[in-house]
């Protein structure tokens, strides 16, 4: 009696070789269509908070500083992800290595909505002669740039994540 599976088909024998599952990196239209659904959202904000509130929400120094921390942040986890595996040389435990992968990958997508919606959202305090537009309007064009920097950040963490192909190896 032969081992093999258990129905007795020869073709359902497994290959010799296992089968190597590719990742390829964030497409450009996901992060444009998440951006877009961004764009959405921030120019519906101010009609929609007007009508339900009665005043459009007001963007604090400290929504745009957290911003700009989650990009520091998963910036420098770039770096060390580059340095531990392309400059050292040294392997990270499989389930790291997919955090990591997959913090980029979130990172990117929602620095997309965010710098998508807030930078709809400064557009349409342009021209507006209201007390607090020009306010709005810089607070919310510098959180746009901070959406852009974690959009950034994460797609150099997620080329950080990235071996090189076992036939590119010495």
């Amino acid at each position: 009696m032969t081992a093999g599976p258990p129905s007795g088909d020869p073709s359902e024998q497994p290959p010799d070789e296992e089968p190597e599952g590719r990742l390829h990196p964030i497409s450009a239209t996901a992060l444009a269509v998440a951006a877009g659904i961004g764009m959405v959202g921030g120019g519906l904000l101010r009609t929609v908070a007007v009508r339900l509130d009665g005043t459009a929400p007001i963007v604090t120094w400290i929504q745009v500083l957290a911003l700009v921390f989650v990009a520091v942040f998963v910036g420098a986890l770039a770096w060390d992800t580059w340095r531990t595996l392309h400059v050292r040389r040294q392997r990270l435990e499989p389930h790291r290595a997919v955090n990591r992968l997959v913090l980029a990958r979130a990172c990117a997508l929602v620095g997309a909505v965010v710098a998508g919606g807030y930078a709809a959202y400064a557009v349409t305090w342009i021209g507006d002669g209201s007390e607090l537009a020009d306010q709005r309007l810089l607070r919310s064009g510098v959180a746009a740039g901070a959406g852009v920097a974690i959009v950034i950040s994460s797609l150099l963490l997620e080329r950080a994540c990235r071996l090189p192909s076992r036939g590119d190896a010495p």
